[in-house]
């Protein structure tokens, strides 16, 4: 079965994100790829349940109306003629009796009954929209998700699907109504048949016919064959401690069910399954340290353990069928309940932020409040990166009470005067990338630092950066005299490696590291951020030119992930052309040097006879005393400036 890209209300738009991947068991109405246009931001659903077979588009394509997105292996396609097999051989003599039974029950619910139910609007993830467009009139004969209106916002255009099937009663509102969720959109005639009782109790007396069905329902799921197992997801901290198993072997769990507790001493966050299953094996146990790709537990995926279980069970017990099916009803409805971790104020606050129902989902099962997460989305969409993305922060992240505890142990400044004799003061809240910096800067008070000035001649090379600019252009690269001082420095920290170091904790060694991992500062609107750029000595300037591009506006895009920022043993800090002379960049432990860039500037320079204008390049070299001495640095600032003023010396 194919899944086209339904009417959006747009000519074309962008796959801005794939929700599910191949193998996935995905239910009818799962959000399965996320579109944007310059005017709308969609989820598209899932028409269909079944088991994702292949993904026709990636992130980045743009689709139209009727574009095929994914394949899908229908769940019970495949299977049907199998349970038939299996249901044909069941004892023939024996269901005789019963399969009279079954004909002669239908007899008092031939009579059906008729109710009138009332369609509302949905979450549809925004406070209010208008009525484009109904789709229905009365009299019109509707199917389940056949879509009834187009509604739409200045985010979005969406058809609102019918929750049953039937014929339509009443139109409730008219194109251009303003609505919101839980407004009445028509009403609905249904009739249903009353023989729910008589069937249940032809099951009952047909017990080896409900073995066998039930025994070949669990095949459609298409799972792979054997056990799952389950490892500890990247939790953003080194270590954490197992403070609660919440499920025990023989539980069933659902995707995305909470398996166990881990606790840092910043955070408490739940693990969650990745699949759903029969919990065969557990291997953690409360009090345990665990780290990124600890076994946690094995899972038998559903479908497989389920009819081996269910045919001893029923052929045990062939007169109390009934307990199990009612166990079986009320199970689900608890997990689910249970899953939801958000009150019922902080779900109607959540329901006045713009995002997508698998992003709601997400956010009630993780106990996120939606108002709190930085969104990355078009229109200031919520996606669910940044959902993962904020409950790794409050893993790393200490909780606001005791920052606010250990703030004047750390810093060792005394509280703040009262200013309101003197006009009062006005509340300014830090981004959150402010906020997480701030322990890690606090580091700095505990480094002895010393920076080294020095001005590097240029004028050369930015001539010969200025030549090769317009070829790099045509190649979409922009050429920065940032990658020709990157290259410069890589080159220098395998000849000075003390300054690519670090203090062993012991201070009696220091560790030198094996490969060169630059960090390099980027200002985005949120704050500085220093992403890492990996064995820069290894690399043309080309290649460090197209990688900075990439790192920068992976960085304003707030694209980056934690392996992104971590591992670097020395750091490039530029202020481009923003202004200054000079300035004393902070050492970023656990480094112990870091270079700060400040604008070139024209300067006249005396060459033995005369002064001559040349392109000279403010050099900031900070450096914990500790590992590097005052003459070691002047050395290397002094060996920069000369690599720098005639680059070729690379080559010798």
């Amino acid at each position: 079965m194919q899944i086209t890209t339904p009417d959006i209300g747009v000519d074309k738009a962008t796959v801005a994100e794939i929700l599910v991947k191949v193998g996935d068991s995905i239910a009818e109405n799962d959000s399965l790829v996320l579109l944007e246009s310059d005017k709308a931001s969609v989820e598209v659903p899932s028409t269909s349940a079944g088991v994702v077979k292949s993904i026709l588009i990636k992130e980045g394509d743009s689709v139209a109306e009727g574009t095929v997105l994914i394949e899908l292996e229908a769940a019970g396609a495949a299977p049907a003629a199998k349970a038939e097999e299996v249901a044909k051989p069941a004892p023939v003599v024996e269901t005789v009796a019963p399969v009279a039974a079954v004909q002669a029950a239908p007899q008092p619910a031939v009579a059906t009954s008729s109710q009138v139910v009332e369609v509302q609007v949905p979450d549809i993830g925004v406070e209010k929209a208008l009525v484009g467009e109904i789709l229905v009139k009365v009299g019109d004969s509707i199917e389940e998700n056949d879509s009834i209106v187009v509604v739409e916002s200045d985010k979005a255009t969406v058809e609102v699907p019918s929750t049953v099937a039937g014929t339509v009663e009443s139109v409730e509102i008219k194109e251009g109504d303003s609505v919101k969720e839980g407004v009445v959109l028509i009403k609905v005639k249904t009739t249903s048949a009353a023989a729910p009782v008589p069937v249940a109790q032809v099951v009952e007396t047909q017990a080896p016919a409900a073995p066998v069905a039930q025994a070949a329902a669990p095949a459609p799921a298409a799972q792979p064959a054997g056990d799952i197992e389950i490892q500890v997801p990247d939790l953003g901290v080194d270590k954490a401690v197992v403070a609660e198993i919440l499920v025990q072997v023989g539980d069933k769990v659902e995707v995305d069910q909470s398996l166990v507790v881990v606790e840092s001493d910043k955070a408490t966050v739940e693990v969650p399954s990745t699949v759903a299953g029969v919990v065969k094996a557990i291997h953690l146990q409360s009090g345990q340290n665990v780290s990124q790709g600890i076994l946690l537990a094995t899972i038998a995926v559903e479908g497989q353990a389920s009819p081996v279980a269910a045919a001893p069970a029923t052929a045990k017990a062939a007169p109390a069928p009934v307990a199990a099916p009612a166990a079986k009803v009320e199970a689900p409805a608890v997990e689910t309940h249970g899953a939801d971790k958000l009150t019922k104020e902080q779900q109607d606050a959540n329901a006045k932020v713009y995002a997508g129902p698998a992003v709601r989902k997400l956010a009630r099962e993780l106990g996120v409040i939606l108002a709190q997460v930085k969104t990355s989305g078009e229109h200031g969409r919520v996606m669910k990166d940044d959902v993962y993305a904020y409950v790794k922060q409050r893993l790393t992240t200490p909780v606001e009470a005791p920052k606010a505890a250990a703030a004047p142990v750390a810093s060792g400044l005394p509280s703040l005067p009262d200013f309101s004799a003197f006009g009062g003061v006005e509340e300014k809240v830090l981004t959150r990338l402010q906020q997480v910096s701030i322990p890690q800067l606090s580091l700095n008070n505990f480094i002895p630092q010393v920076t080294q000035f020095d001005l590097a001649d240029i004028t050369e090379l930015e001539a010969w950066r200025n030549d090769l600019k317009g070829n790099f252009k045509k190649e979409g690269i922009s050429l920065t005299i940032m990658a020709f001082i990157i290259k410069a420095v890589a080159h220098l920290l395998k000849e000075e490696r003390e300054f690519a170091g670090h203090l062993s904790d012991d201070g009696k060694l220091v560790l030198l590291r094996n490969e060169i991992h630059m960090g390099i500062a980027v200002a985005t609107p949120d704050g500085l951020t220093v992403p890492v750029l990996r064995n820069p000595d290894q690399k043309t300037i080309k290649q460090i030119a197209v990688e900075l591009g990439v790192m920068g506006q992976k960085a304003r895009d707030k694209k980056l992930s934690p392996k992104d920022l971590q591992g670097a043993n020395f750091t490039i800090s530029s202020l481009g052309a923003i202004g200054g002379t000079a300035f004393t960049p902070l050492v970023n432990w656990p480094q112990v040097a870091i270079l700060g860039i400040s604008p070139a500037t024209m300067q006249p320079v005396w060459n033995g006879k005369d002064f001559e204008p040349r392109l000279m390049l403010p050099l900031s070299l900070s450096y914990d005393h500790r590992v590097i001495n005052g003459a070691d640095a002047a050395r290397f600032s002094n060996k920069l400036t000369k690599l720098l003023a005639d680059i070729r010396s690379l080559l010798l």
